[in-house]
Order: structure tokens, then C-alpha cells, then sequence
């Protein structure tokens, strides 16, 4: 850090700003996407085909266009920090494939269910829809964990084994993410349907809600104990003091939540919404959380985002490009929700 307060102009300024604009596109996907990655893993709850058929329809018309922030995240990575790629992609490439491989094969399921010839061959793309989600789901939280546990690097390469990716904390914090997708389903699910499948999601969502709380307080109390510098932000002062309002807001966005999810809904408006927005805002508490233990670090504990970076010229081409594309991206997925807002039901089918 000190080293880069020595940095002027556009070679301290270009880094920051895209470091946090990858950061948003990975927020966004893990908030859009994981909505319905959340419904794949609630497909085992589900026990008529009709209810999985509306879960499906409701996210239907969105969940092609969620994966975008996946890619801009990953392109920008590579465009813009081509170091911390270099690092971050062998020492990942075991959960970041599995990942893939299972994003392709829920893909494959989501469309061939509605093909399905008989009720045999659904039950296997259900199945298959519920797997590649609840596997991608994991491998993305493993990836997570294994991201901010550390990263073994010498020189500017990276040095660690083939194994280091899978460690107890990874497998908790691949847990927490699975549970939390499934929160963000249920929640989705009790904005975007009604009758029989609403009651459902609502059931649903108090243990996905206890479990999203308790992964959130075991992986808090974990993550000083990682690094030094992650102890430091946490435990000493006067870092403590900055770092204080995160919890204090994940506990009113904690009863906040059980307040909403404890009130009538399925009347539409904002009390079907609520509980989705809350969850969201989770998310956001615990994503900032990391952000505080880990800023400036992008390769942890080796290199901070200016050291990690491309020259400014590339940094400054690509941002040019960013600045027309990312509004009509937002642009184009805020009209898309619009478009397909309102309830879903079974006679309303995407489908």
C-alpha cells in the first residue's frame, strides 16, 4: 500500500476504478445468478412437477443474461490485472472447471426438461438441472475459500500444489454459498409466485435462513485467523472501529429479514419483495466484510491491485470500452426484469 501512495495520477487512479467495477460484476453475478442457481437447489423440495415447471418460468426469460457479470468479471480480470490472473487460474483451475463443467450440464438440463419425451426422462433433467446447480454453487464457494485463505506465490508465479485449493475452510465456505443460493431462490420464489409454491417458499426460506446466518457468523469468526493482515483490520484498533458498522448492519438485516419473511405475504407489492431485498442485502454486508479484511490485496497476501495491474494505456483503452458497454448492459437487464415482472403461474409459462 505504501508503495502505491507513491503512484500519480492515472497509474493510482485506472487500477482502483477496476478493481471496482470487476468487483461489482462479480457482486451482480452472485446476486443474480444466484438466485436461480438457489432454484436448482431447491428442486429436491419441490415435489410436483408443476411447482418445478413455474420455479423454472420464473427465471426463464433472465438467467442466460445473468451469467454476463461471470464473464466480464473473468475477461476483466485478464484484461486489466493479467498478473493476478496468471496466479490466481492454476491455483484454482480444479473448482474453477468442476464450475463450468457443472454450469454447461444445468444449462443443458434447464432447456431439455420442457423436451423430455416422458416423465422418466424429466425426472433425470430435473436431477441434472438440481446437480449442476448445487455443484456449481459449491465449487464457486470452495473457489471463494480457497481465494481468501491464500494464495502460495514465488516470484510472480504460482507455487503452491495441486491440492491447496481444497482445505476445511474452502469446504465451508463452498457450504455457505450453497446455503445462501438456496436463501436467494426461496426468496426469489416467494416474490415471483403464488398459491401452493409461495407457502412452500416460505417454509423453505426460514432454514435457508438460518443456515445463510450461521454459515455468515462461523466464516466471520474464521477469516481473522487466515492472514495477519485479516486479524489486523478485525481485531485491532483503530481498524476495529471502521470495520464495526458491517456487523452491527448484518444484525438489524438479520431481524429485519425474519420480521419480513414473518409477515403476510402473497398478496403482492412490497411484501413479497422484502424478504428478496433483505437477502440481497446480506450479500452486499457480508461481500463488503470481505472487502474490508482483503483491500488492497487482489492476489492474497502477494500483490495489491497496482502491482497486480496492466499498463495504464491498456487500462485506459479497456475503460473506454467499459464506460459504453457496461450502461447498456445494466440498461438492457433493468428493461428485461421490468419486461417480465408480475407473478408466475402456471398458465404463464416462459415456456
Amino acid at each position: 500500500m505504501e508503495q502505491a501512495m507513491e503512484l500519480t495520477g492515472w497509474a493510482f487512479w485506472l487500477p482502483l476504478i477496476w478493481a471496482v467495477l470487476i468487483a461489482l460484476a462479480v457482486f451482480f453475478y452472485v446476486c443474480m445468478d444466484g438466485f436461480d442457481l438457489g432454484i436448482g437447489i431447491l428442486f429436491p423440495f419441490m415435489r410436483e412437477k408443476a411447482e418445478r415447471d413455474v420455479a423454472v418460468n420464473s427465471v426463464a426469460p433472465v438467467w442466460d443474461g445473468n451469467e454476463t457479470w461471470l464473464v466480464l468479471g473473468g475477461g476483466g480480470l485478464l484484461a486489466v490485472f493479467p498478473l493476478a490472473y496468471a496466479v490466481v487460474l492454476p491455483a484454482l483451475y480444479m473448482p474453477l472447471i468442476l464450475m463450468l463443467l457443472a454450469l454447461i450440464f444445468r444449462g443443458v438440463a434447464f432447456e431439455m426438461r420442457f423436451r423430455a419425451e416422458n416423465d422418466t426422462q424429466q425426472m433425470w433433467w430435473d436431477r441434472s438441472f438440481s446437480w449442476g446447480s448445487t455443484v456449481a454453487a459449491f465449487m464457486q464457494g470452495i473457489a471463494l475459500g480457497a481465494f481468501v485463505q491464500g494464495i502460495e506465490v514465488q516470484g510472480r508465479a504460482y507455487a503452491g500444489g495441486w491440492w491447496d485449493w481444497l482445505s476445511p475452510f474452502s469446504l465451508l465456505t463452498g457450504v455457505a454459498l450453497v446455503i445462501g443460493y438456496g436463501l436467494l431462490g426461496a426468496c426469489w420464489l416467494l416474490w415471483k409466485t403464488e398459491g401452493a409454491l409461495h407457502r412452500r417458499a416460505v417454509d423453505l426460506a426460514w432454514p435457508f435462513a438460518v443456515g445463510t446466518v450461521a454459515a455468515i457468523g462461523l466464516v466471520s469468526a474464521v477469516m481473522p485467523f487466515l492472514q495477519p493482515a485479516f486479524a489486523a483490520r478485525w481485531l485491532t484498533f483503530p481498524h476495529l472501529i471502521y470495520a464495526l458498522p458491517v456487523p452491527i448492519l448484518v444484525a438489524v438485516f438479520v431481524w429485519r429479514f425474519f420480521h419480513a419473511l414473518s409477515q403476510d405475504t402473497g398478496r403482492g407489492g412490497m411484501a413479497d419483495v422484502r424478504p428478496f431485498l433483505l437477502a440481497l442485502g446480506l450479500f452486499a454486508l457480508a461481500y463488503i466484510g470481505l472487502g474490508v479484511s482483503m483491500w488492497p490485496m487482489i492476489v492474497p497476501p502477494a500483490f495489491d491491485i497496482w502491482q497486480a495491474a496492466a499498463p495504464p494505456a491498456s487500462q485506459g483503452f479497456l475503460l473506454v470500452g467499459a464506460a459504453v458497454l457496461i450502461p447498456i448492459i445494466l440498461a438492457y437487464t433493468g428493461y428485461v426484469y421490468w419486461l417480465f415482472r408480475g407473478k408466475v403461474t402456471g398458465e404463464t409459462g416462459y415456456h
